[in-house]
């Protein structure tokens, strides 16, 4: 290898200070490798946005310098942005597990995105990208063909664990042990390791003790119709719930999008087993409740979900009967707590009776790695430094102290922002510029368009509504031809407060004729006066500040109509 005295360079897109939209790259000279791709989706403040993205700024930057993209696994939060990622830009390459490949090619297909350079790797493939060497190697989490990566430059090697947990009785492959304890004989620089469960004590646990929770369930209620929600993407669940349900005679039927995509790949790429089983919704009722089961998503109260929809009494082909048994086989997603609760009182409302890992634990296990897991990488791979990954603050600082705890100095670890650079140069690690960008937010087709002041003005209209003052105008005359009209949404009902109406009717007719005065005075002029003096008239009398729409209407004598807003 060439080597050249600026270095490699680790610099975080996502995934720092949050849990989700896992983004970031590791640059040497020319060349760049990203990995991971992923979204978050947002908080209920982000009205109307539907999906949250990394900023791409430094990519655009740094185009031709961009060899590929890698992926660790086939997680939303971690491929959910390769569609817009490739529509901003030019990716030579994506490679991917093969469960994430299939992913990501139907999630490219949905959107009608060609894309001919999608390539699968397993533990044996060595990639090569300027002088950037990449190999990888398999770990354990919730989704099939989790891999970690290992990327060595002139300056060090570099080790990110992606998503992973130590699961001795996984349902599906072990972890490669024996690779990663020969990494870290070979020697690891950087380790970059996910945080999601740093502050949970222990192991977790195994998720085959999740598959004989199941199955208890299932021998417990022999006679009644079983309806689980779980995570869609929880490919090793869905299997053993599929040789659950074979073992005990029983048919599935699948409701919810995700939940059949994932499933159809599962089944084309041999992870799970027993597609016989599978029914189609019209013939659920062709039988006996003791001999179906029903998999569904809305494990987080979701309002559209299959779940949600049942508990409404809306869903098409499923109607609840007293005796049906519902099973959350999931955990609550933070900030989500809320919504879920909601979905159980609906479904106890309804007769049914209600299952959650709290109320029966072993329903649930995370696919991520808990305090003694981590731990166990670190020693494992023997790091000279630590940057935690993939969680909010107090999940990075644990962490940073479990590897403190593990012997690595305290120096050595980093505890970054997004945005944020590190700067690896002959086997040393500093921390490098800052490049701070903005979350972009997708709302429906657009890309971007969303920023702060859109989402700004949305929170105020649903808190405080818009008032639509409606003026005429003869702009030659300078004469106001009648009294400004006031309407509202979301503000006040307008027959319900006449007297407030014709208040701000006043104040309104007062200032636009105090604005006509100055024969100077234009269309904006005048709806810069009606918003600047309306907004604290109408705070003082309410408490409350709508959004201020004028509409100016000049209407001349041969009755020609301007409308300026």
């Amino acid at each position: 290898m060439n080597k050249k005295p600026n270095g490699t360079k680790i610099v975080v897109l996502g995934g720092l200070g949050e849990v989700g939209k896992n983004m970031y790259c590791v640059m040497h000279n020319d060349s760049i490798v990203i990995i991971d791709a992923g979204v978050s989706f947002p908080e209920s403040e982000l009205m109307g946005v539907d999906y949250v993205l990394p900023d791409f700024t430094f990519l655009k930057e740094n185009q031709d310098k961009i060899k590929a993209l890698l992926i660790t696994h086939g997680h939303e939060d971690h491929i959910g942005s390769i569609p817009f990622l490739i529509q901003s830009l030019e990716i030579p390459a994506i490679y991917a597990p093969r469960h994430a490949k299939e992913l990501i090619a139907v999630k490219l297909a949905d959107r009608n995105i060609r894309y001919d350079n999608l390539f699968a790797y397993d533990g044996d493939t060595k990639l090569k990208f300027g002088d950037i060497e990449v190999e990888f190697f398999l770990v354990t989490h919730s989704v099939p063909d989790s891999h970690g990566i290992s990327l060595t430059t002139p300056d060090g090697r570099i080790v990110t664990t992606g998503d992973f947990k130590f699961d001795l009785t996984p349902i599906g492959p072990m972890a490669d042990l024996y690779k990663i304890a020969t990494l870290g004989h070979e020697g690891v620089d950087v380790l970059i390791s996910e945080s999601t469960n740093a502050l949970s004590e222990g192991f977790s646990t195994s998720e085959s003790k999740v598959d004989n929770a199941l199955n208890g369930m299932f021998e417990k209620y022999p006679q009644q119709r079983i309806i689980i929600a779980t995570f869609a993407s929880n490919v090793y669940r869905v299997k053993h719930i599929f040789d659950t349900c074979y073992k005990h005679g029983r048919k599935i039927c699948l409701f919810g999008r995700s939940m059949e995509n994932n499933i159809k790949i599962s089944i084309e790429g041999g992870y799970i087993n027993h597609k016989e089983i599978l029914i189609q919704p019209e013939e659920l009722n062709n039988y006996k409740p003791s001999e179906v089961a029903i998999l569904c998503t809305g494990t987080q109260g979701e309002p559209l979900a299959a779940l949600s929809r049942m508990s409404n009494g809306s869903h098409k082909y499923v109607k609840l009967r007293p005796d049906d048994i519902v099973i959350f086989s999931s955990s609550a997603i933070p900030g989500n707590a809320l919504s879920i609760s909601k979905i159980i009182n609906k479904l106890c409302l309804n007769g049914v009776s209600v299952y959650t890992n709290k109320s029966l634990s072993g329903l649930h296990t995370s696919g991520h790695a808990n305090q003694e897991e981590l731990k166990l990488m670190i020693r494992l791979l023997q790091p000279t430094y630590l940057m935690p990954f993939h969680g909010d603050y107090r999940m990075l600082k644990r962490h940073a102290n479990l590897g403190i705890e593990c012997g690595i100095p305290k120096e050595n670890t980093f505890i970054l922002k997004n945005g944020d650079t590190l700067d690896l140069v002959d086997h040393k690690l500093t921390r490098g510029e800052s490049k701070p960008g903005a979350d972009i937010y997708v709302d429906g087709n657009r890309i971007g368009e969303i920023g702060s002041a859109v989402i700004r003005d949305r929170k105020i209209m649903a808190n405080d509504g818009i008032l639509v003052v409606i003026v005429n105008v003869d702009m030659k005359k300078h004469e106001l031809l009648i009294k400004p009209n006031i309407t509202t949404r979301g503000f006040i009902q307008v027959n319900e407060n006449e007297e407030l109406i014709k208040k701000i009717e006043v104040e309104a007719e007062r200032i636009v004729k105090e604005q006509l005065k100055d024969n100077h005075s234009t269309f904006a002029s005048i709806k810069n006066e009606i918003m600047v003096n309306l907004i604290p008239f109408i705070t003082n009398l309410t408490e409350r500040k709508p959004i201020i729409l004028p509409i100016i209407l000049d209407i001349k004598k041969e009755a020609k109509v301007e409308i300026n807003q």
